[in-house]
């Protein structure tokens, strides 16, 4: 696992101040960008979503998509996408959440989860936790059962984790890095 960590750390740029002054940005561009990185990306995600027996994989706008969809297909699984509020067509599911200064809301199609479903939650980087906190209660609230949550990157001085752990109730938390 040392190098692929090691792989996918050379490839994710540091961008000072974006997208305000004093934040250090992580950008995965130059990740995916690389065949064989973000090859090794997927093929270490889509171990997760095996290992957790998921039988759908969810992904998180925006960058979720880029990863989780190669993840969905690598598995053998079908993918589902979480999006704002008002982009998805027909009926849907929505779930409101907090932010630092303010709230959001993400939907998922109604019909897309069912009672049978484990679902694995796949995003780049887990900062406050909040998009997946809402995103697990989706599943729920659908019917589903969550399997996991797997992410690239996690923001450890963000205590993302400490939000989630709780919610996933059991359900693993896997960061590929620890930043």
């Amino acid at each position: 696992m040392t190098d692929i960590k090691e792989l996918l750390l050379s490839r994710i740029r540091d961008v000072a101040d974006y997208p305000e002054p004093g934040v250090m940005f992580k950008d995965i561009t130059p990740l995916l960008a690389d065949p064989a990185a973000f090859t090794a990306l997927t093929d270490a995600l889509a171990e997760i979503a095996e290992r957790t027996c998921a039988t759908k994989v969810i992904g998180l706008e925006a960058r979720g998509f880029i990863l989780g969809a190669p993840v969905a297909v690598r598995a053998g699984l079908g993918f589902i996408p979480v999006r704002k509020a008002g982009k998805l067509p027909g009926a849907t599911l929505a779930q409101a959440y907090d932010l630092e200064y303010g709230s959001a809301e993400i939907e998922v199609h109604a019909e897309d989860l069912t009672a049978g479903d484990r679902v694995l939650i796949v995003d780049d980087v887990l900062a406050t936790g909040g998009t997946a906190e809402a995103s697990v209660q989706l599943i729920r609230r659908a019917g589903a059962e969550v399997a996991g949550l797997a992410v690239l990157m996690e923001l450890g001085f963000l205590s993302g984790r400490a939000r989630l752990e709780p919610t996933l109730n059991g359900a693993p938390l896997e960061a590929l890095l620890t930043v």
